[in-house]
């Protein structure tokens, strides 16, 4: 067994020469999270401290640091505009650390415990930008294996107040990779995929439930399994896949269901299931409209759930119009003034009418002049 004296961590901490922790920011399964400053870069960072291996003895606390290194290196290489990025993975004193991007926000979960649930609209928007994300990650065979409202963050604050983002990719496992513990499962209780809750390895199939879940979870105010303080209770739903028929869902409704049929095989892909929530939500080709864009209301402002203080019901410069869901295929380019709601559909014109009802006299005129010439 390791008896390594640990590091009295704390502010102004400096993790591998180079990342000077300020405060605590939370903490998780894996460990604490920081706030520190890259020295080198000269920005913030958000840094995961992983305590795994305390406790262990040597051969096992050097698999479970390997992981966690190889881990983070594929989580790197994921590069998307809605997910956190993973810079860097180090160790202090022996223990893996987890470099990330710091996106000061609030997470999905924080607004559905402050307004209990989110309008379709907004819940649209933050699942086509998140499959977006896990599509690109499924594209370079990252599996993420825990989705959930906690780690979908949407920043409250600064030039990209609005955006949401994906994060805790630093658990990500590369598609095809299996654990050498394979009777323990892997992700929440509550956003679990039926295989996974059996025991099964997550792949990318079980990340499309574990979003349609999560979704669910924003729209319905509680996760398709229900409440239960009982962890293993919720396992067995899962298992089971004794979803909860949604009932706010909206347009959304059928897009979530086929994102969480019970067998995995006839869920959508990660880029289908994106494109299934643009179609019901705003109609097909909307997706330059919504990806890479703030989270936005119905009548275009960030959602008060989502920013702090002043930037409330701005109005973002960056971001196009909402289009308008269920109206017509044909996209109104975002240069154009969008159409109101309760504004007057234009008119046709009277002009050809006018125009041969004037013809029309002008030819009765000719006549009796040359009627009266006779």
């Amino acid at each position: 067994m390791i008896d390594r004296p640990r590091p009295n961590v704390g502010p102004d901490y400096l993790v591998a020469g180079r990342y000077r922790l300020q405060s605590k920011l939370g903490g998780g399964g894996m460990g604490a999270v920081w706030l520190a400053t890259d020295r080198l870069m000269n920005r913030d960072v958000a840094i995961k401290q992983v305590l795994t291996t305390v406790g262990l003895d040597e051969a096992e606390a050097t698999a479970i640091r390997n992981q966690i290194m190889h881990e983070g290196r594929v989580a790197a290489k994921l590069s998307h505009e809605h997910a956190i990025a993973v810079y860097d993975v180090v160790l202090e004193a022996g223990e893996p650390w987890l470099v990330m991007e710091h996106l000061p926000s609030r997470s999905v979960a924080k607004a559905i415990a402050l307004t209990e649930a989110l309008p379709p609209i907004e819940v649209a928007q933050i699942g086509a930008q998140v499959a977006d994300a896990l599509a690109a990650a499924h594209a370079v065979g990252i599996v993420h294996r825990d989705i959930k409202p906690g780690n979908i963050l949407v920043a409250d604050r600064g030039p990209i107040v609005g955006m949401a983002k994906l994060s805790d990719f630093g658990i990500s496992r590369g598609a095809g990779e299996h654990s050498d513990t394979p009777d323990v499962i892997t992700g929440t209780p509550a956003y679990l995929p039926p295989e996974v809750a059996r025991g099964a390895q997550p792949t990318e199939a079980s990340d499309v439930f574990s979003l349609g879940a999560t979704l669910y979870t924003a729209l319905e105010g509680q996760p398709p399994f229900g409440l239960d303080e009982d962890s293993d209770v919720l396992v067995e739903r899962a298992a089971m896949a004794q979803i909860i028929p949604p009932s706010r869902s909206g347009m959304l409704t059928n897009t979530l269901l086929h994102m969480m049929e019970p067998a995995p095989q006839r869920r959508p892909t990660m880029a289908e299931a994106r494109d299934e929530i643009l179609t019901a939500a705003f109609g097909p080709g909307t997706g330059p409209y919504i990806l890479g864009a703030p989270v936005r209301t119905e009548d275009g402002t960030i959602p008060a759930w989502a920013a702090r203080n002043s930037a409330s019901g701005l109005r973002s410069p960056h971001s196009a119009p909402l289009p308008r869901p269920h109206r017509t295929a044909k996209v109104v380019a975002p240069a154009s003034a969008p159409q109101r709601a309760g504004a007057k559909p234009p008119q046709p014109s009277n002009a050809p009418l006018a125009i041969a009802i004037g013809l029309l006299i002008g030819l009765i005129i000719i006549i009796a002049i040359i009627v009266a010439m006779i």
